[in-house]
């Protein structure tokens, strides 16, 4: 049972697991570096506990730190947040072993699911279409060479251990097909540890579609509608929305049946999302992301469910408290993305408010954002019938956020979505660069 439960992670996901816990009636311990020792988190939480200075390997990575803080404040259960050790099978299998209880998928599907090799060849077992490619690790350079004259080009290099655009590599000329794979390669093993690297047939100008996906201890799963995440810098999400302007609901019930199919078939309990790239109607498996997503305010908006209790309860032994049938998607949501652009101390702080407005932070007078973290610090959501009305609407609601003290990339985001290009939908990965044209 659930009682008290540790949040390690920090920023606008740990305010929100925090307000969660408030409402179920479960005690709050937050976990802080040195540089947050002033953190939103830290202010709101029933107890607080520094596990170690402002580097992240030595404090929201620590494993060890963050567990002996769980045991010594006397928590039930560890929420990882997004990021840091939230897909790590290790850390999850150190909270059990320690008698904690772990809100998250079970250590074993994330280990299925965190490997992108692996992972594909289980969306293959279980008929989910995947994106066609080279079959297994590049262990070859010649062989690989010759395999891909035959599938053609462009193809995409990909570290099988990572994500964020790490060792990822697009080629589209087979002379320079070597010298990516090594690259790529290098940079997986600096970034993860893992230098291995896969390749995958490049679709040009692919939408980017994710299904919100929950499942429980009892074998029940359902996908809460997709989200449309394609305006991204650098595979940086800046804007994300629901539904996709793409999807119609024939393809929403397939692409959710399959995905239905292959976490049942693993056996995943808790919160996750299976991203896929979508072109010329048809969706491609790209990858699974074993915990909750920073856009998850978009899919609580257009169903009304708090993913972040449902993992509570699903973590405790319940079952899902909606059912397939209880999912509806007949309204329309969108998140922006607020990144500060370099840190500051924030002088004056007023988000925007109203009929389906929310806004996710952790910033508040007087607080100092370090330059150590994540640059988000904040995220607005709204709901509205129709998508052209939730346009009109965020734009409405940006010129109400005022911020002074740290500059942010607000106004940028006002002119990505009101560009004609973004109005219209319907584009692909590769929008920005035409955005940023209209935009001049």
């Amino acid at each position: 049972m659930i009682r008290s439960l540790l949040i390690a992670n920090r920023g606008e996901i740990a305010v929100r697991i925090i307000r969660a816990c408030k409402e179920l009636g479960i005690r709050t311990i937050a976990v802080y570096s040195e540089a947050d020792r002033k953190a939103l988190h830290v202010k709101m939480a029933d107890q607080a506990i520094c596990i170690g200075p402002p580097p992240s390997k030595d404090s929201y990575l620590n494993i060890s730190n963050i567990v002996s803080a769980a045991l010594h404040s006397r928590a039930d259960a560890i929420h990882p947040g997004v990021g840091f050790l939230s897909e790590k099978a290790e850390f999850a299998r150190k909270v059990q072993e320690a008698g904690l209880i772990w809100v998250g998928p079970d250590p074993e599907a994330i280990d299925m699911l965190g490997d992108k090799i692996r992972s594909k060849e289980n969306a293959t077992k279980y008929g989910v279409p995947c994106t066609p490619g080279i079959e297994g690790a590049i262990t070859n350079i010649d062989q690989t060479v010759e395999k891909v004259k035959k599938i053609g080009l462009p193809v995409i290099i990909k570290a099988s251990a990572g994500g964020g655009g790490k060792g990822m590599r697009i080629v589209r000329k087979i002379e320079e097909l070597a010298d990516n794979i090594k690259i790529a390669a290098n940079e997986a093993e600096k970034s993860f540890g893992d230098g291995t690297v896969f390749i995958e047939k490049y679709l040009e100008n692919a939408a980017h579609v994710e299904l919100q996906m929950m499942g429980d201890k009892h074998g029940n799963v359902i996908y809460l509608g997709e989200r449309d995440c394609s305006v991204q810098k650098n595979h940086q999400k800046l804007v994300e929305e629901a539904p996709s302007p793409l999807v119609t609901p024939e393809i929403r019930k397939k692409m959710g049946e399959d995905a239905v199919r292959l976490f049942k078939g693993i056996g995943y309990s808790g919160a996750g999302t299976i991203e896929f790239l979508f072109k010329d109607g048809q969706y491609y498996f790209m990858e699974v992301n074993s915990r909750i997503q920073v856009e998850h305010p978009v899919t609580e908006m257009i169903t009304g469910v708090d993913l972040i209790k449902e993992m509570i309860r699903v973590a405790n032994g319940d079952e899902l408290s909606v059912k397939q049938e209880d999912i509806r998607v007949d309204s329309y949501a969108m998140e922006i993305r607020i990144n500060a652009t370099a840190p500051g101390t924030v002088k004056d702080y007023l988000p925007p408010s109203g009929f389906k407005v929310r806004v996710d932070s952790f910033l508040y007078n007087g607080y100092t954002v370090p330059p150590t973290y994540d640059s988000m610090v904040a995220k607005v959501i709204i709901g509205a019938p129709t998508r052209a009305e939730g346009i009109n609407k965020m734009l409405a609601v940006l010129d109400e956020f005022h911020l002074e003290g740290v500059p942010i990339n607000l106004e940028l985001q006002k002119k990505i979505i009101n560009t004609q290009i973004f109005r219209k939908g319907g584009f692909g990965t590769q929008v920005l660069d035409s955005i940023m044209k209209e935009i001049g």
